[in-house]
């Protein structure tokens, strides 16, 4: 029976679909040369995979949908846009070139693909297990910084192999410690980086370098909670109470 519950179910896996759709067309702009574009569309993938949850919530789909995989869809669309389509980019660009550059691609792809399928990548206190392949994020950076190929290996290896660290690092939406901060710095950390695409194939450089920021507070953040011993067992005792 259809009703107005499972239309809103329906309508939220729909939405978070829409992440792979972007993916092709980033592909296809990537393979036109059109990077600004391409980058654009993966922006556009993180702002529904950044609001698909809520609304998944919200509409409460795993009671009225209780038949389809949500979770399933949404690393399958993950994967295509965190990490496929940003190694792509980064190879098809030449941020990755050569024997290394293309051990440090494949490194990443293969990494990724062990933790989004392992049962410990997300924590049930939500946390992501080891460098939660924000590859998109890296493309970017590389890309505006116009980073040596040489140093984009490098840290592209460096971080496949922190792909399977024991670190625990913040789930922005849905770890509570901070979240409003959280949350309120990554839209301003968005903005920024909206406005150094829109200039794309100029390079807005200062302002990039002001968008690392964000980077580092989510960095330090991770590092902290995992120090006071959240992500592991959950929060300590004596603030868990409160």
């Amino acid at each position: 029976m259809i009703t107005a519950r499972r239309v809103a179910g329906w309508s939220v896996h729909f939405y978070t679909a829409l992440g792979a759709v972007a993916a092709v067309f980033a592909l296809l702009a990537i393979a036109r040369g059109e990077i600004g574009l391409a980058m654009l569309l993966l922006a556009l993938a993180v702002a529904i995979d950044a609001s698909d949850g809520a609304l998944a919530r919200l509409a409460r789909v795993k009671e009225v949908v209780p038949e389809y995989d949500g979770a399933k869809l949404d690393d399958i669309v993950d994967y295509l846009t965190f990490v496929v389509v940003p190694i792509y980019l980064m190879l098809e660009t030449g941020m990755l070139v050569g024997v290394f550059g293309y051990a440090a691609g494949a490194a990443a792809v293969l990494a990724s693909a062990y933790r989004f399928c392992h049962e410990d990548a997300k924590t049930s206190d939500h946390f992501f297990t080891g460098f939660p392949s924000y590859w998109n994020i890296i493309a970017y950076y590389f890309y505006v910084f116009e980073t040596s190929p040489g140093w984009s290996a490098f840290w592209t290896g460096v971080l496949a192999v922190l792909v399977f660290a024991p670190l625990r690092f913040v789930y922005p939406t849905r770890t509570v410690f901070l979240r409003p901060w959280t949350i309120g710095l990554g839209l301003i950390w968005g903005a920024m980086t909206l406005m150094t695409l829109a200039a794309l194939p100029e390079r807005r450089t200062t302002l990039a370098a002001v968008s690392l920021f964000y980077p580092a507070y989510y960095t330090l953040l991770s590092f902290y909670m995992q120090w006071r011993g959240y992500g592991s067992s959950g929060p300590p005792k004596a603030e868990a109470t409160r």
